[in-house]
């Protein structure tokens, strides 16, 4: 018998894991240096009148913001595990922190350096548990 072409084309065998790729993939310092970057940028943006720079720059310190973000939800979402939100239980408090400095409200709607340290520091604090959690 004939099967249909969307048939034909299925997997036959699914597989599933408990995180995106094996682990030891995951390390906060994706976030860090992103947000070294959104640092950079604030800077450099405090020190240049051009405005043409200026707009360059908002928009790069935006994207490198964005990507801050991105990072630590796939620590948080993909990482950390309901163990390790017993032992930390300011783990969730510290991730939505850092995400907000890295949002609009923070480093992505500021060119503050200050307030890229802030999330730096976040992120510092995050990387403490991530790798007492590796040690476990």
């Amino acid at each position: 018998m004939f099967k249909p072409l969307f048939k034909r084309l299925m997997p036959q065998i699914s597989a599933s894991a408990h995180c995106d790729l094996p682990c030891g993939v995951y390390d906060p310092a994706q976030a860090r240096i992103e947000a070294e970057s959104v640092k950079a940028i604030c800077e450099k943006y405090q020190a240049n009148e051009d405005p043409e720079f200026r707009t360059r720059a908002l928009i790069i310190k935006e994207q490198r913001s964005n990507l801050v973000k991105e990072h630590l939800w796939v620590l948080w979402t993909d990482y950390f595990k309901p163990p390790h939100f017993e032992k930390y239980p300011q783990l969730h408090t510290l991730v939505n922190e850092a995400t907000k400095l890295a949002g609009a409200s923070g480093a992505k709607g500021s060119a503050d350096p200050k307030v890229a340290e802030e999330l730096l520091a976040k992120i510092d604090e995050i990387a403490k548990i991530f790798w007492e959690t590796k040690q476990a």
